[in-house]
């Protein structure tokens, strides 16, 4: 990653700075343009990775991200925070945004994700299954109910008719891996791209409930984007083969036709 990109995780005064505009362009060069994306914290990893290939593409434009909850993110941008696109682990949360009037034009489904169990590396626990982690004793994390992560959680827990009585319930599927690699749960639930993206820092356990709930993360440009075309011309790069190629290299399936 270049020196030039800021990730603001969650931080006000950051966000409001970055929905100021741009610095001065440099002498005979492209105008310096900012663009900020709010996103789901699943997706860190790859739009990091979409974002470098988009000022590349795009001369004197700087991505900034705030990653979070996709939930925490609606919230902020219905209550007025600045931001040019959003990303949503689920088409529910993104809803909330539409519904506020705040999109401009309708979201593009980007890629699909579902859940698999992290463990911390080599499964000291021994968890082979959904119904393992209803078991007494065992540490387990989930996401909270209005989070993505949290809701394809339940729902699968109410499809085969498992209960999980989870040691706390994150804010953020990120943070519920952090749990786990930490050491301080003995499972979490999160989704299959961040057992990828965690490596051999844990280990992943598959169960087949998972596919009962396939969450669809849609992308929009929003209504107040300081740059309308600049917000609409990253959505279609993500949404387009390189875009494609990054979400399906880490794991995300493909939308639905």
């Amino acid at each position: 990653m270049r020196p030039g990109r800021r990730l603001v995780v969650l931080a006000a005064a950051a966000l409001a700075l970055a929905g100021c505009g741009s610095a001065d362009p440099a002498p005979g060069g492209p105008a310096a343009r900012t663009l900020t994306v709010f996103a789901a914290a699943s997706l860190t990893s790859t739009f990091t990775q979409l974002g470098d290939g988009f000022e590349e593409a795009h001369p004197g434009v700087t991505v900034t991200f705030s990653f979070a909850g996709s939930s925490d993110l609606a919230s902020q941008l219905t209550e007025g925070a600045p931001a040019d696109v959003f990303a949503s682990a689920d088409e529910g949360t993104m809803r909330t945004v539409t519904d506020a009037a705040l999109a401009a034009g309708a979201p593009v489904d980007v890629a699909t994700n579902t859940l698999q169990i992290a463990t911390p590396a080599g499964n000291p626990a021994g968890v082979t299954s959904l119904a393992d982690l209803a078991r007494p004793g065992l540490q387990v994390v989930v996401c909270a109910p209005q989070v993505p992560c949290g809701a394809a959680a339940q729902q699968v827990q109410e499809a085969a008719g498992v209960v999980i009585t989870p040691v706390s319930e994150e804010g953020s599927v990120t943070d519920v891996l952090g749990k786990v690699t930490s050491g301080e749960a003995d499972a979490g639930l999160v989704y299959v791209t961040d057992v990828a993206a965690a490596g051999d820092r844990v280990t992943g356990v598959g169960f087949p409930e998972s596919s009962l709930a396939v969450n669809t993360y849609p992308v929009v440009a929003l209504q107040d984007a300081a740059d309308a075309d600049l917000a609409s011309a990253f959505v279609a790069f993500v949404a387009g083969p390189q875009g494609r190629s990054v979400l399906s290299t880490a794991g995300f399936g493909a939308p639905a036709p």
